[in-house]
């Protein structure tokens, strides 16, 4: 597929060969951005973003904390992500006052590395579960991981310990499947073997080396 500039123009840096990655929960959106950090790229993991500003003696942290009480601190101190995720799931306006909370700050730290990258050959892979939702930032091409939404529940549920009620909640909330497809610029097909999942980012990994800087 062609690969095509998306999202707000000046949410990323020019200069920067940045492509997003997205991908349903249950996808392996994480084994792919590994893997492509093994062949050579620079991930920029959202996520890992997000925990970096919730750590204790943070500004974000006290500002939860503020917002949502003592009861989403966990006994060692840390956040307790179960029970914060418990007050914001099915609440929108518990939900914006947590994005609003976070994202300013970890779109900071975004831009920071994205510009820190300026000036090299490295690919930058944008690491973002709700990059097709957001329409945020400006990339040179979209790679979507996708499976089907039965492969997606089971592995939530054998994996991460969820039950399946909650599995297909969470789908649910998200963009479909169909959405994100239609809007990628190259698939990753994860619904097989780890070999074929091999193959699949390989080919990806030869696609993304081939796009262009973001221009201004």
């Amino acid at each position: 597929m062609a690969p095509a500039h998306r999202g707000a123009a000046g949410a990323t840096v020019a200069g920067v060969k940045v492509v997003g990655l997205t991908g349903g929960i249950g996808s392996g959106k994480s084994a792919v951005s590994t893997a492509l950090g093994a062949r050579g790229a620079v991930v920029v993991d959202a996520d890992a973003i997000v925990r970096e500003h919730q750590q204790p003696g943070t500004p974000v942290f006290d500002a939860i904390v503020e917002r949502f009480g003592p009861g989403v601190v966990a006994a060692d101190g840390s956040l307790d992500r179960p029970a914060l995720a418990a007050l914001v799931f099915g609440d929108p306006e518990a939900l914006a006052d947590l994005n609003g909370l976070t994202h300013p700050a970890v779109g900071r730290t975004i831009a920071e590395r994205l510009g820190a990258e300026v000036g090299t050959d490295h690919v930058v892979v944008l690491d973002i579960p709700l990059l097709v939702e957001s329409g945020r930032y400006r990339v040179a091409g979209l790679v979507v991981v996708d499976c089907p939404v039965e492969v997606a529940v089971g592995r939530l549920v054998a994996q991460r310990g969820m039950d399946e009620a909650d599995a297909r909640a969470r789908i649910a909330r998200q963009a479909s499947r169909e959405e994100r497809l239609a809007k990628a610029d190259f698939v990753i097909d994860n619904a097989g073997s780890r070999h074929d999942l091999e193959a699949a980012v390989d080919r990806a990994w030869t696609w993304m080396e081939s796009l262009p800087d973001l221009a201004g």
